[in-house]
């Protein structure tokens, strides 16, 4: 069954091993920030680090694996119909919104709505990591510069990831005005049962 994030906001929930998480840009140009932990010890969480050094690339599609601060594989991702994606930024906060947007509304973020979602299972807000950006579009220049750009999304584009663990997922539909090209909308996904 396809479930509905409202736009500006967050969930969580269990994903079992084999299980295979599809998240959905229903509208196009929209970001979803996506943290996960293992089930069976939340301090086991994803890394980008570990994930760069195995996958050998931070531009992450079809055919890598997200791995643990642990040095275990997490999520691989099975098909990706967009390929841009970020694992670079932490998840926006309200410390993120005065920093880059003085005088616009200060908003708790994709780490505030993370945050509230992820605490039923035990997660401190001090543990939610760098989280993986799906369809945001962060270029990086020669020199290392870096640069949040509207995401190159389509209406209906979507990447499926299977779990290689009992795991706790967060997921957003992004809050920040840069990542999301000025515009809010909802993130669509539903699981595929083992």
């Amino acid at each position: 069954m396809r479930v509905v994030i409202p736009p500006r906001s967050g969930t969580a929930f269990r994903l079992r091993k084999g299980g295979v998480l599809r998240v959905i840009d229903a509208e196009g140009g929209q970001v979803s920030d996506l943290v996960a932990f293992m089930a069976d010890d939340i301090r086991e969480l994803i890394s980008n680090g570990r994930t760069f050094d195995y996958e050998e690339t931070i531009r992450l599609t079809e055919g890598h694996r997200i791995w643990s601060n642990r040095s275990n594989p997490m999520l691989e991702i099975l098909e990706d119909r967009n390929g841009t994606h970020d694992f670079l930024l932490t998840p926006c906060s309200e410390a993120t919104f005065r920093h880059f947007y003085p005088g616009k509304p200060v908003h708790r973020g994709c780490f505030g709505n993370l945050a509230e979602a992820l605490a039923p299972f035990g997660v401190d807000a001090d543990a939610i990591p760098v989280a993986f950006n799906i369809f945001m579009n962060v270029p990086v220049g020669q020199e290392g510069s870096i640069r949040v750009l509207p995401p190159i999304s389509r209406a209906g584009d979507y990447i499926r990831l299977r779990a290689l663990a009992d795991l706790v997922i967060g997921l957003t539909a992004c809050s920040a005005y840069d990542s999301c090209g000025g515009s809010f909308k909802p993130i669509h996904y539903l699981v595929e049962e083992p």
